[in-house]
C-alpha cells in the first residue's frame, strides 16, 4: 500500500512547469480525459467517478491526475473498459433502486405500481420479490454502453489533443473546447442513457401473473419511442443535462483546490485519501441531483401520448408545485450507496492489481 501511495503522489514531483494542451484540457473541471497507462492499478484508480448514476456522463475527478504517459495503447483502453464494466455491475442494483425511487410517481401514474416504495430496503425487497434478484441489473447493458462509448470517445479526443501539443491555446479556448467536447459526447450517448432509464423503471405490473413489461429490451425502447415521439423522444430532458454539466464544472472548479489539498496531506494514507475523495464526489453529486431528477422525470414522459412538460422550467415548476421540493432528492440515498459500493470495489481492484504487479516483479 505504501508503494501505491508513493506512486500516486509522484505527479507533484515530476510535473512539468508548462503543461501540454492535452493536459490542460484534462484538468478542466469534470471534463478531463482519463490517462491510459500500461499497468492496471493506475487505470482502475482513475475511474472512481463512474460510481455515480447521474444523467451526465462524468469523467474522472481530477485529484492527483497524472501527466499523460508518452504512449497510449489500445490494450490499456481495453483494461479500462473491462474495469469499467465491473464497476458498473457493482453499482447496477443501487442504480436501479435509485431510478425506481426517483421516478416512482410516474410509475404509479402509469398503473404499473399501485403504492409507493417505503425506502431503499423496501424497494429492494419489493423488486426482488416481484421480479427476481437478477432484475436488479435491468438496464445494466444500456448504462454500460453509455460509459463505454463515452470512454472510447474521450480516448480518441485525448489522442487528437496530443497532436496539438505544440499549438498555443488560451485558457478560454481550452475551457470552451472542453465543454464543447463534453456536450458532444453527452449528445451521442444520451439515447442509451434514456434507454437505460426506461428499462430500469419498467417494473412488472403489480399483481399480474404474466409479469408484463412495457419494453422487451433496449431495441424495443428505441423502436416504441421513435414510433410515438420521434427522435425528440430520445432526447427529452437533454437540455437540463447540459445545465448539470456546467453546474458540475463550476462546483468542481471551486472544490478541486480543497480536494487536492486534502489529498496531498493524506497522500501517504491510502484509505483516508480515498474517503476524502469519495466525500467530495458525493457532495458534488448531491448538489446537482435535483437537475438529474428533472432530466429523468422528463425522460419518463416520452411515449405517454401527451406532452406533460412544455419545457425544462415548466417541468421544474410542476414538480415543485405538485410534489414539493423533497421530491427532487428521491433516491439520493441509493445514489450515495452506489458511490460507496463502487469506491469499495475500486479499492479492492487497485489492491489486487498492485499485488499482481508486485508478484510479477519478483
Amino acid at each position: 500500500m505504501e508503494n501505491l501511495a508513493a506512486r500516486l503522489s509522484c505527479r507533484t514531483e515530476h510535473e512539468p512547469l508548462h503543461p501540454l494542451i492535452s493536459q490542460k484540457i484534462r484538468w478542466q473541471p469534470d471534463l478531463s480525459f482519463r490517462p491510459f497507462n500500461y499497468t492496471a492499478a493506475p487505470i482502475i484508480e482513475n475511474m472512481g467517478s463512474t460510481a455515480g448514476t447521474s444523467s451526465v456522463v462524468k469523467p474522472s475527478p481530477p485529484a492527483f491526475v497524472r501527466a499523460p504517459m508518452e504512449k497510449s495503447s489500445k490494450a490499456s483502453l481495453i483494461k479500462e473498459l473491462v474495469a469499467l464494466g465491473l464497476l458498473k455491475a457493482v453499482a447496477a442494483p443501487f442504480e436501479r433502486v435509485k431510478l425506481l425511487l426517483q421516478n416512482q410517481k410516474d410509475i404509479i401514474k402509469s398503473g404499473r405500481l399501485h403504492k409507493p416504495y417505503n425506502g431503499i430496503l423496501h424497494c429492494f425487497a419489493t423488486t426482488i420479490r416481484n421480479e427476481g434478484i437478477f432484475s436488479l441489473w435491468r438496464g445494466y447493458t444500456a448504462m454500460t454502453m453509455v460509459h463505454v462509448s463515452a470512454t472510447v470517445i474521450r480516448f480518441d479526443i485525448f489522442q487528437y489533443t496530443k497532436i496539438l501539443d505544440d499549438t498555443q491555446w488560451s485558457y478560454t479556448r481550452v475551457v470552451v473546447s472542453s465543454y464543447v467536447a463534453s456536450a458532444a459526447t453527452q449528445f451521442l450517448v444520451y439515447p442509451f442513457l434514456y434507454a437505460a432509464t426506461r428499462m430500469a423503471t419498467d417494473v412488472k405490473t403489480t399483481g399480474s401473473n404474466t409479469g408484463d413489461r412495457q419494453f422487451n429490451g433496449m431495441i424495443d425502447v428505441f423502436r416504441k419511442t421513435l414510433k410515438s415521439d420521434g427522435i425528440v423522444g430520445l432526447y427529452r430532458g437533454f437540455n437540463i443535462t447540459l445545465g448539470e454539466l456546467v453546474t458540475m464544472g463550476v462546483l468542481s472548479k471551486g472544490l478541486n483546490p480543497w480536494k487536492q489539498h486534502y489529498s496531498y496531506i493524506l497522500r501517504n494514507n491510502f484509505l483516508s485519501r480515498h474517503m476524502v475523495e469519495l466525500g467530495f464526489w458525493i457532495s458534488g453529486n448531491m448538489a446537482t441531483y435535483p437537475l438529474d431528477t428533472v432530466s429523468r422525470r422528463m425522460m419518463m414522459t416520452s411515449g405517454s401520448g401527451t406532452v406533460k412538460y412544455k419545457s425544462t422550467v415548466h417541468a421544474i415548476g410542476q414538480i415543485m408545485k405538485t410534489e414539493g421540493v423533497k421530491t427532487f432528492y428521491n433516491g439520493a440515498g441509493a445514489e450515495i450507496l452506489a458511490c460507496a459500493a463502487n469506491r469499495a470495489t475500486l479499492l479492492l481492484m487497485i489492491y489486487v492489481a498492485d499485488v499482481i504487479r508486485a508478484a510479477k516483479e519478483k
